[in-house]
């Protein structure tokens, strides 16, 4: 399953901003907003698009970029995010294996039309958060593997047994 998130959509509703104003600071708020779509998709990080504006970016941003498996594109040569996540969930082959994660209704309308699933970035990160404290939850209460001959050997001559 395909994740298409509106990146400053989701980080208004998120409440991710890095400490500093302006272009730094966009980028900051960028990463931190990645960083947690990390720890939130844990493996399905590399099934990711984030789509952000950039019509007015800084020289030298590119167009595109892998964030720790998250693929992190630029509107640069569009009007707005939402025109080429438009664009994206149109030429998507597949679009019944595919969700858009915005709160804007022109995107949620531009999924649907095509059967892909649209969620609100809000309803999305309860979700997410959600899941990652069942995971976390259940990886505490999983029982540690049972030492093998070997760290039984490697513990027994550290001290000194």
């Amino acid at each position: 399953m395909t994740l298409i998130i509106d990146g400053y959509n989701l980080l208004h509703a998120s409440g991710v901003f890095g400490a500093e104003r302006g272009p730094r600071g966009f980028e900051q708020s960028r990463v931190a907003l990645l960083d947690l779509l990390c720890d939130l998709l844990d493996d399905h990080a590399t099934d990711t698009i984030v789509v952000f504006d950039a019509a007015r970016a800084p020289d030298g941003l590119p167009g595109r970029l892998v964030h720790r498996g998250i693929q992190v594109w630029f509107a640069r040569e569009y009007p707005d995010a939402d025109t080429l996540i438009e664009e994206l969930v149109e030429d998507d082959t597949a679009p019944s294996q595919l969700v858009v994660v915005s709160s804007d209704r022109r995107l949620q309308v531009a999924a649907r039309r095509r059967r892909a699933k649209a969620v609100s970035c809000e309803e999305w990160l309860a979700d997410a958060r959600a899941n990652l404290r069942r995971r976390t939850h259940r990886a505490a209460d999983e029982k540690p593997a049972a030492p093998t001959s070997a760290d039984v050997e490697y513990w027994k001559k550290y001290f000194d047994m």
